[in-house]
């Protein structure tokens, strides 16, 4: 764990706190459940946004993607009679192809991402609206599904969703700080041309940021499906991209490329939730919830530039004292 994802937990105990003086009731366990609940969500493609961000992309279908895999999912099990093992395979593979269809359009056909992942909300929001007929997909009354309570369950009182994020965030983490590949990432990011003339393989390190990033949406979309129990195609997952890329840049995640860490992303999204959690418990009019959350972010990423330029600055000057100092000669008498 660095300063910066220190300074980000100090923050975490310190707006808990307040939120604990004004309201006791954040430390209640059921409170305390269902954010943990959502964290376990929103983490789990808060970190494939984190490695598409490290190689100076960015995924803004994500929310869109959750609504079209969660619709299917549903629908798959739901109204299709299909055994929820193999749907959840399919969403997976679909998850992973259109991550996959991403890559290549960026690295083959040279697109930019904004707009290659922009398209991807709008075709993927689009497509599940017109495959349900802008209805609502639904289990149907009465049903039962052995199995699939798993995705809602709890274990020692703690959802199941926190168990999967910590699973894959220790993978990511082994991926991203302890492996070749995540050294490709913190290369390309940092200078993508230079990393090509090393011999890095670009096109295929970040095409498989992109298909890491859709997986792990994949995954997250089932388990929105299940914890809504329903699936609304124009609403479902709306923003939620905008979610991600917040956590991502609140844990240290460059938008340039090249910078981040897995705990930072995570501590970003714990951030993000308990920020609504203080929306809720202290009454503030949902209509601001956005501008409360926009604002504390804003600050956060100002403080965190104003942070590293401090830092820049220090470590010129120490550069400056430690270098050897050369004295003219006095001039001859």
């Amino acid at each position: 764990m660095n300063k910066k994802d220190l300074g980000l937990l100090v923050l975490i105990l310190a707006v808990g706190f307040i939120v604990f003086l004004r309201n006791p009731l954040f430390l209640s366990p059921n409170n305390i459940a269902n954010t943990a609940n959502l964290i376990g969500l929103f983490g789990l493609f808060a970190i494939g946004q984190g490695f598409v961000i490290m190689t100076g992309g960015i995924e803004l279908s994500a929310g869109s993607m959750i609504a079209l895999l969660g619709t299917l999912f549903v629908d798959l099990v739901g109204n299709k009679g299909v055994p929820w093992p193999i749907a959840f395979a399919i969403v997976l593979v679909l998850g992973l192809l259109l991550g996959l269809a991403h890559g290549l359009l960026i690295t083959k056909l040279k697109m930019q991402p904004f707009v290659v992942t922009l398209c991807g909300l709008l075709i993927y929001r689009g497509v599940a609206r017109g495959y349900t007929a802008d209805a609502t997909a639904g289990f149907p009354f009465g049903s039962e599904y052995p199995g699939l309570d798993f995705f809602v369950a709890r274990i020692g009182g703690v959802p199941v969703s926190v168990y999967v994020l910590a699973v894959v965030g220790i993978i990511a983490w082994i991926v991203l700080h302890r492996s070749v590949f995540g050294r490709y990432l913190f290369a390309i990011g940092k200078n993508e041309e230079a990393a090509r003339f090393s011999g890095i393989r670009t096109d295929l390190v970040i095409t498989s940021a992109y298909v890491i990033c859709a997986g792990l949406t994949a995954l997250a979309a089932v388990f929105f499906a299940m914890y809504t129990r329903s699936v609304q195609p124009s609403s479902q997952g709306n923003f939620y991209e905008l979610y991600a890329i917040a956590a991502a840049v609140l844990g240290g995640f460059s938008l340039r490329g090249g910078e981040g860490s897995i705990v930072g992303v995570i501590l970003g999204t714990i951030l993000l939730q308990e920020l609504q959690n203080l929306v809720n418990l202290l009454g503030i009019p949902s209509s601001l919830n956005f501008a409360v959350m926009g604002g504390v972010i804003l600050i956060g990423v100002i403080v965190d530039q104003q942070f590293n330029r401090y830092r820049a600055r220090r470590q010129q000057a120490e550069a400056a004292r430690a270098s050897p100092t050369t004295e003219t000669p006095a001039p001859a008498e």
